[in-house]
């Protein structure tokens, strides 16, 4: 698995703990603290990542893509 899928489905977990936040459900009131610290900052470094690299890992957003 390359650091590109890692990423993206980081940043799934994180959009859909943010989903899940608004109803009182999200990580931080199920798993300890510093676990949960970890996990936003794997997904805070995944979104910096993306920003960065997304357009030339997207086979859609590369030069000569699908679009």
């Amino acid at each position: 698995m390359n650091i590109h899928k890692v990423t993206f489905i980081l940043l799934i977990i994180g959009g859909l703990n943010w989903g899940l936040e608004a109803f009182g459900f999200g990580l931080g009131n199920y798993l300890p603290s510093g676990l949960v610290t970890v996990v936003y900052v794997l997904v805070g470094l995944s979104a910096i990542y993306e920003i960065f690299g997304h357009k030339k890992l997207c086979r859609d957003c590369a030069p000569g893509g699908a679009m």
